[in-house]
């Protein structure tokens, strides 16, 4: 009876300590030039940060030029390789898992975050132009969605890369004037695959026309981890600015 009576008293005192509050206390400290790096902090991270550079400093392929994405109008050579890399690179995997083939890319012209300097592609280089976790998604679209994506694509004038299986053509106006899938006009009722980043399927760049869809697919595939396995395989890229989408001069 005593021992019941104890435990019951303990599990009282328990509970009634559970419900005192908690002060905390803490203090401001502001950063700027003044404050100093301790050594035994910088001792204790040197060995990681060596290994870190090391292995981001190692090379992976070569450019032969220094590619930008300011380099042309409506598509450039750096936006091309990169949606032209996610194409290669992903649908072997989605095929895999699904049996179907991935139609062709769209990507956002504002990913891309670095130029590709002329010389030796480091993984480093993977990192600077793809600093985001973005990654590969595949969605099922009606064409009547894609007519959609051009429409959105023609307005905003910009070069939103999109691989070579896709062609855009506008007038001096920036009228629609073709657009094609696997050179076929596009058609309003077939479902196409269209691999893509999840920022964009979630509306990113005002990109609306992703939802509704027949389906996604998620390939847990990075874009930077696309380039680094592109360059990997590529002793020296070749990117190009062609005619996937353009516009027709006077």
């Amino acid at each position: 009876m005593i021992r019941n009576s104890f435990l019951i008293i303990l599990l009282l005192s328990l509970i009634h300590a559970c419900k005192e509050p908690q002060k905390i206390e803490g203090s401001r400290i502001e950063i700027d030039e003044d404050i100093t790096s301790s050594k035994t902090v910088e001792d204790y991270i040197k060995p990681y940060r060596e290994h870190l550079n090391k292995n981001l400093d190692s090379v992976i392929s070569y450019a032969p030029d220094t590619y930008s994405k300011t380099d042309g109008e409506l598509n450039t050579a750096i936006g091309n390789l990169m949606a032209d890399a996610v194409y290669s690179e992903s649908n072997p995997i989605f095929n895999k898992r699904t049996g179907k083939d991935i139609d062709f890319v769209l990507l956002n012209h504002g990913g891309i975050r670095a130029i590709i300097s002329e010389g030796l592609i480091k993984l480093r280089t993977a990192y600077e132009v793809m600093p985001f976790e973005n990654a590969v998604v595949v969605v099922a679209l009606k064409g009547e969605q894609i007519n959609k994506m051009v429409e959105y694509l023609a307005s905003a004038k910009r070069a939103h890369p999109i691989s070579k299986q896709f062609q855009i053509v506008l007038d001096e106006n920036f009228a629609i004037k073709k657009a094609l899938i696997h050179n076929q006009p596009i058609s309003e009722n077939k479902i196409y695959y269209v691999a893509t980043n999840d920022y964009l399927y979630n509306g990113g760049d005002r990109m609306s026309f992703f939802h509704p869809n027949d389906s996604l697919y998620v390939l847990d595939y990075k874009i930077r981890n696309v380039l680094i396995d592109y360059f990997n395989k590529v002793d020296t890229i070749n990117p190009k600015i062609d005619n996937r989408f353009i516009k027709l001069s006077n």
